[in-house]
């Protein structure tokens, strides 16, 4: 994806978390934590509260990094996917 459509997307989670806070029907921290992960890869204060967060809670480092290496096992298996179905 380019880096407008992940900021567009990293922010719209980040809409839906806060919206998530106040309506019992959102999981407002999850929303958050997914826009923080996307946004951290192209926004550099993302970065540094997503890196703030981890320090803070051990718990939560842990849960991060697992959902970062699931991510990165999903889009690696995406990727050679897509590159048999190309033929490249």
């Amino acid at each position: 994806m380019t880096k407008l459509a992940m900021l567009g997307l990293g922010y719209a989670f980040l809409v839906l978390g806060v919206l998530g806070l106040f309506l019992p029907v959102l999981q407002g921290v999850l929303f958050l934590t997914v826009g923080l992960l996307i946004l951290s890869r192209h926004a550099p204060w993302a970065e540094r509260l997503l890196t703030r967060l981890k320090a803070r809670y051990p718990v939560f480092a842990r849960t991060v990094v697992a959902a970062e290496d699931l991510a990165r096992r999903w889009t690696d298996r995406i990727a050679v996917g897509l590159r048999r179905l190309t033929g490249r």
